[in-house]
C-alpha cells in the first residue's frame, strides 16, 4: 500500500506571480507557516536541491530533510522528491498550475510510502498531510493574493 494526496486551491493572482512566489524555495519560510528555514544546497539548471527545516514540535524536536525539485515553466508543473527520505520509503510531489477564469488553480499531488519503522502508517500520514496541506494552501493563497493586491510582480 502507498499513500496518496491530491489537494488544490485557486489563487486570485497573476500566473507569473503565483509561479514566482511558489517556486522561490529560499523564501518558503515567509510563504509557508511550517518551515523555519529553507537552505539552497545546489542548483543544476532548473533543478534545485534544498534543505527544509520545520519549526520545533511540541516536544522541542526539529525535523529536517533534503529535497530536490525541478520546475518546468512551459508545462506549468514541478516535479519534486525527497532525497533524505527520513520516515518515508519515498516521497514524490507533483505541482501543477492552471489558469482559470477565477485565478490560478495550483494542485499538489503527493505519492509516498512510509517505512515499516515509521511512527505512523500510510493511512495516518495521508490524513496528516491532507490536513496540513489544506492549511498551507490557504496560507499561500492569502499571501500571494496580498502580494498581488500590493502590486508585486508588475
Amino acid at each position: 500500500m502507498s499513500g496518496h494526496t491530491d489537494n488544490a486551491i485557486v489563487i486570485d493572482a497573476p500566473l507569473d506571480l503565483v509561479w514566482a512566489m511558489t517556486n522561490d524555495v529560499a523564501n518558503w519560510p515567509r510563504l509557508f507557516s511550517e518551515y523555519a528555514s529553507a537552505e539552497i544546497l545546489a542548483q543544476d539548471g532548473p533543478t534545485v536541491r534544498f534543505r527544509l527545516t520545520l519549526h520545533p514540535d511540541e516536544q522541542g524536536r526539529t525535523w529536517s530533510w533534503v529535497s530536490e525539485r525541478t520546475p518546468d515553466r512551459d508545462a506549468l508543473e514541478v516535479r519534486a522528491h525527497r532525497v533524505e527520505t527520513g520516515v518515508f520509503a519515498f516521497m514524490n510531489i507533483h505541482w501543477t498550475y492552471e489558469q482559470t477564469n477565477a485565478g490560478v488553480r495550483m494542485r499538489w499531488v503527493q505519492d509516498f510510502r512510509m517505512k515499516p519503522h515509521a511512527p505512523v502508517d500510510d493511512a495516518a500520514m495521508t490524513e496528516r498531510l491532507n490536513r496540513n496541506t489544506a492549511v498551507q494552501l490557504r496560507l499561500i493563497k492569502d499571501r500571494v493574493e496580498a502580494a498581488a493586491r500590493a502590486g508585486a510582480g508588475r
